[in-house]
């Protein structure tokens, strides 16, 4: 029996300041559990049929953001969330990034605000500095969900020989 899974990439895009870029998804969105107001996650998404990961990468950074990579970026993590934290229908969820460095910029992507808010339940852009994340209060989710650690450990380490394997 096969397993129906949800592959996804997604971009770690960090700016010349060190700050990350993360889309905040709102409910009914796969990223956000019930009770829980909003997930900030990195942009990107799933991997459509005939797509490899980083052609579906470059699509949805396009799409969501209007940044535009050539270059093939490094893997840097890797997410396997079982089926109590899959959307209904799945049985689980795989989630690759990729390190992205980029000029600060305003995200605009291919899609209007009101197109993402309607397909990808995306109700807005922020960046973050390590410090704003690590000591976040608010009600809104992080996805992962520590992910002061793994952002911490990318940003004093440099790029991982291998994946590391994050949790939820």
């Amino acid at each position: 029996m096969s397993l129906n899974l949800r592959t996804s990439a997604r971009a770690i895009i960090l700016d010349e300041a060190d700050q990350i870029l993360l889309c905040r998804f709102v409910f009914p969105h796969p990223a956000v559990p019930d009770g829980a107001p909003a997930v900030w996650a990195a942009p990107g998404g799933g991997i459509e049929p005939g797509e490899d990961g980083l052609s579906a990468l470059r699509r949805e950074l396009r799409e969501e953001t209007g940044l535009v990579t050539v270059a093939d970026p490094p893997h840097v993590w890797h997410q396997v969330l079982a089926a109590d934290h899959a959307p209904p229908g799945l049985d689980g969820m795989v989630n690759d990034y990729f390190l992205v460095r980029a000029t600060h910029f305003e995200p605009q992507g291919e899609f209007t605000d009101d197109q993402l808010a309607v397909d990808e339940h995306l109700a807005g852009f922020r960046w973050w500095r390590l410090p704003e994340i690590a000591d976040y209060r608010g009600a809104d989710l992080f996805s992962p969900r520590d992910l002061a650690t793994p952002l911490t450990h990318l940003l004093m380490s440099g790029i991982p020989a291998d994946p590391v394997t994050l949790g939820l």
